[in-house]
């Protein structure tokens, strides 16, 4: 198993990592494959079903923008808000697409995006169907696909024969954990951290100084993220009528700086604010990084920020240790359990961010791997059952709080598990295991579907 940390934290764009930066892949993945067969000639037209979660909640997630951006030839990571803005108001108006290297496509984003409410497809709640249409109304080329989280797309046919497709092209890595336990094996075998063994596993497709580099852009964007999100103001989109706060809180703590009524308990709010604002940045549909994902985007860059700006010691040379450490825990999550909101609940989500974000902290102030397994099992445990339930399908609430929340779980299980030996009762394998099947066991309605919980439990007044 090895998922890099490049596929970890992408940079992309809000709402949505499985709802948006999936569809969104998903749709210009298909254009690439009419453009390579032969029902290419024969396309006249385009339409696409949203099955499960992107149903239920695509609207609120915009998942029909990201498909029609998408259909564009737009991806998440070179989007251009204010052109692809301009693209998506023409279509409207000529309801035509015109790709490159296929002739003209009819594309109405109001009638031929279909949100189906019947059953899921069976591969993933988060199902979608392409067709491309002849002038008859024949289907010429179909392609089922999944976005199953952290805006990773696979088709029907890889969701069917994963292990075989995956063995095709995997390259020999020199630490080829697939579980917890087989990382502390070889981290204790060889002597190296968690970072250095994951580090390795990554060079062996990119250079040393390319994976450092690449590291230095996913923090880059991570802390302008912030930064955006602290100095913006206003309502988030959505009608909602919910308001951005991470600005007011953080002139509140600078206003507060040095004063005698500063409570201990300041720097939380610190940690918080730093959450808020990647969030509300996601909210409002701007440039974020899967953390795994994008409604759980805030946690391990407010960690890390934390680190920065509160730790004794700190120092920005640890940064790539705190990224590869986290993105160590992250894979393995994803490869034995889920990081998906319409699979798992926000235990997959927040649940993984917390967990990553705390092996992160517990490697960089000097955590044994023993320590760092230790950090992610207690960050992880303590978000079993969680449930995913955005209201009216935006990732408004209570999505941004609890990244916030999550941020200070993370620490603090980082901060208990440094008081330790690394020695514990729960391994981190039978916590990954135990959110599995609480996924599994857990009802649809509690899965990104806004069927249930906070969902549909409004106050009146």
């Amino acid at each position: 198993m090895f998922l890099s940390v490049f596929d970890v934290f992408k940079v992309g764009v809000g709402p949505s990592s499985s709802h948006t930066m999936g569809p969104m892949t998903a749709a210009a993945d298909f254009l690439d494959l009419l453009r390579g067969s032969v029902a290419a000639a024969r396309a006249a037209a385009v339409r696409v079903t949203l099955h499960g979660s992107l149903a239920f909640t695509g609207k609120g997630h915009a998942t029909d923008r990201a498909v029609a951006l998408g259909l564009l030839g737009w991806r998440p990571a070179d989007l251009d808000v204010d052109e692809a803005e301009r693209q998506l108001e023409a279509l409207r108006k000529t309801r035509r697409l015109a790709p490159a290297g296929l002739q003209a496509l009819t594309f109405d984003p109001e009638s031929d995006i279909v949100f189906d409410f019947g059953p899921p497809l069976p591969g993933h709640a988060n199902g979608m169907i392409f067709e491309a249409r002849d002038a008859a109304g024949g289907v010429a080329l179909s392609q089922t696909c999944y976005s199953i989280g952290g805006g990773f797309v696979v088709t029907g046919e890889q969701r069917e024969r994963p292990q075989e497709i995956e063995a095709a092209r995997r390259p020999t890595r020199p630490f080829p954990f697939a579980n917890a336990a087989e990382m502390l094996r070889m981290a204790r075998d060889s002597g190296l951290s968690v970072a250095e063994m994951k580090k390795a596993n990554e060079c062996t497709a990119r250079s040393e100084r390319e994976v450092e580099r690449g590291l230095a852009t996913i923090w880059s964007a991570m802390d302008a993220c912030i930064e955006r999100g602290l100095a913006r103001d206003g309502e988030l989109p959505g009608g909602l009528g919910v308001r951005r706060r991470a600005k007011r809180i953080r002139d509140q703590l600078e206003h507060e700086r040095g004063s005698n009524a500063v409570q201990p308990h300041v720097v939380s709010d610190w940690l918080s604010v730093y959450a808020l604002a990647v969030n509300e940045e996601n909210a409002a549909g701007g440039r974020v990084v899967t953390a795994p994902t994008n409604g759980a985007a805030g946690v391990v860059p407010a960690v890390l920020r934390y680190y920065l700006d509160h730790c004794v010691g700190a120092t920005r040379d640890r940064i790539p240790d705190f990224l590869l450490t986290a993105a160590a825990i992250g894979g393995l999550i994803k490869h034995n359990a889920s990081i998906s909101g319409a699979e798992a609940g926000c235990q997959g989500e927040v649940g993984s961010a917390a967990a990553m974000a705390a092996a992160g902290l517990c490697a960089v102030l000097g955590g044994s791997p023993a320590q760092v397994e230790n950090a992610a099992e207690i960050a992880l445990e303590h978000h079993l059952g969680m449930t995913c339930d955005p209201v009216a399908g935006l990732v408004q609430v209570p999505c941004i709080e609890r990244n916030g929340i999550g941020a200070m779980k993370a620490v603090a299980a980082a901060s208990l598990a440094l008081r330790g030996d690394g020695s514990h009762f729960m391994p981190l394998d039978n916590c990954i295991a135990a959110m599995r099947q609480t996924g599994e066991e857990m009802s649809a309605k509690f899965k990104e579907t806004s069927l249930g919980g906070l969902a549909v439990n409004l106050p009146e007044c």
